[in-house]
C-alpha cells in the first residue's frame, strides 16, 4: 500500500515540475520543468538527460552505444543548456523547427532498473519520456523502483461498485467498476446477458477518447466498440471489458502528438518510436485479473490481435475462440490498419 501511494505521489509531482527522487537518483521531467527550476536543480553543474532508446534512435545515438531500442540512455550536458535545447531533445515535434541537434555526448547509466523505472514513471504520468537526472537527496516525494515497476499491474485490483446499465444494445446489463491501490485510474466492466454455462463472448477494448465519444476517422476503435456491443448482445452472454489504456498506453497528450507525426507523414508505429515509446505500451493482465474477479477463466474472445489471446492465455485466461472483429475502414484510416496488418500483427 505505502510503495503504490509513493508512485502515485511521485506521478502527481512529475506532472507539476518537481523533483522526484527513485532511490538516490534525482528527477526532474523535462516537459513540465521551467527555468527556475532547472536552475535549481542543476545547482553548480548542469545535471544529464535521460531518453528513452526508442528517441535516441531517432536522434542517431545508436551509434555511440549498443544498439538495444528499448534501452535508456544517459546524454551529457557539457554546458549550462537553456530549457528549450532539451525540450528540443525529448520532443520529436520540434524536429523540424530545430533539425540540427548534437553532437551529443552519452554515458553509462548509473543504474539501468533505476533508468528503466525513472522513464516508466513518466509514461504512468503520460509525459514525454526524458528526464533530467543526477544524483542527490534533496528531494520531498522518494519512492523505491521496484514499486515503479509493478505500479498498474492489478495485483490488488477488486470491485469497488456495480448497477444496472441498461444501453442501446441491450437492456440487460451491468456494469462493474474496479479500482486497485496499485494504479491511478478505474477500469469498467459491461457484463450483457445472462452467463449460459459457456465460455463469455469477451471485448478487450482500450479507451479512445477521439474514436469512442468524438467520433474520429483517424482509427477504427469507435466502431469496433459498437460493433463489439452489438455482437454480444446478439451472443446472448458476454462481457466488455474497458481498459483505460489511451493511446496504446502512452496516454491522451502524447497519442495527440503521434496524431501530429502522422500528419507529416510518420505512420502510427513510427510516430510513437520517435515521441520515446514502443508501438504499444499497453499491459493486458489488468484484463485478466478483471475476468479473475468475474470468475472468468475461460472465454471467446472477439479480436484481431494475437499479442491479446497470448497476453491473456500468459495469466491463466484460457482462450476458447479467438472472433475476428472487422468493421471501421474508411479513407481516413486505410494507411493505419495497414499499418496494424503489417508491422503490428493484426488479422485485418
Amino acid at each position: 500500500m505505502s510503495g503504490a501511494r509513493d508512485v502515485a505521489r511521485a506521478i502527481d509531482a512529475l506532472r507539476r515540475g518537481w523533483t522526484v527522487a527513485i532511490e538516490d537518483i534525482l528527477l526532474l521531467a523535462v516537459e513540465t520543468a521551467d527555468a527556475g527550476a532547472l536552475a535549481i536543480f542543476d545547482g553548480a553543474s548542469p545535471a544529464d538527460l535521460l531518453i528513452s532508446g526508442n528517441r535516441a534512435a531517432t536522434l542517431k545515438l545508436t551509434n555511440q552505444r549498443e544498439a538495444v531500442p528499448a534501452e535508456p540512455v544517459r546524454i551529457l550536458r557539457g554546458g549550462p543548456d537553456d530549457l528549450s535545447a532539451a525540450i528540443a531533445i525529448a520532443d520529436p515535434a520540434l524536429d523540424l523547427a530545430t533539425p540540427l541537434k548534437g553532437p551529443f555526448r552519452t554515458a553509462p547509466l548509473c543504474s539501468p532498473e533505476i533508468a528503466r523505472a525513472a522513464l516508466r514513471l513518466t509514461r504512468l504520468a503520460g509525459l514525454l519520456p526524458a528526464l533530467f537526472t543526477r544524483r542527490g537527496s534533496e528531494a520531498e516525494t522518494r519512492v523505491a523502483a521496484d514499486d515503479v515497476m509493478t505500479f498498474g499491474t492489478g495485483a490488488d485490483l477488486r470491485i469497488v461498485s456495480r448497477a444496472r446499465l441498461p444501453n442501446r444494445f441491450a437492456e440487460k446489463a451491468e456494469i462493474v467498476a474496479f479500482r486497485a491501490d496499485g494504479d491511478t485510474t478505474e477500469h469498467v466492466a459491461l457484463l450483457i446477458g445472462d452467463p449460459s454455462g459457456q465460455p463469455p463472448l469477451v471485448r478487450v477494448h482500450s479507451e479512445c477518447l477521439t474514436g469512442d465519444a468524438l467520433g474520429s476517422l483517424k482509427c477504427d476503435c469507435g466502431p469496433q466498440l459498437a460493433d463489439a456491443l452489438a455482437a454480444i448482445a446478439a451472443a446472448g452472454w458476454g462481457i466488455l471489458l474497458y481498459l483505460r489504456q489511451e493511446g496504446r498506453g502512452i496516454g491522451l497528450v502524447n497519442k495527440l502528438r503521434a496524431y501530429a507525426l502522422q500528419d507529416q507523414g510518420f505512420d502510427t508505429v513510427d510516430a510513437n518510436h520517435r515521441l520515446g515509446f514502443d508501438d504499444d505500451e499497453r499491459s493486458f493482465v489488468v484484463a485478466a485479473r478483471m475476468l479473475e474477479a468475474l470468475g472468468q477463466r475461460e472465454i471467446r474472445l472477439l479480436t484481431n490481435n494475437p499479442r491479446k489471446v497470448s497476453a491473456l492465455a500468459a495469466e491463466g485466461v484460457a482462450v476458447a475462440e479467438q472472433v475476428p472483429l472487422r468493421t471501421g475502414a474508411n479513407p481516413h484510416n486505410e494507411a493505419y490498419l495497414t499499418t496494424k496488418r503489417d508491422r503490428s500483427g493484426h488479422q485485418l
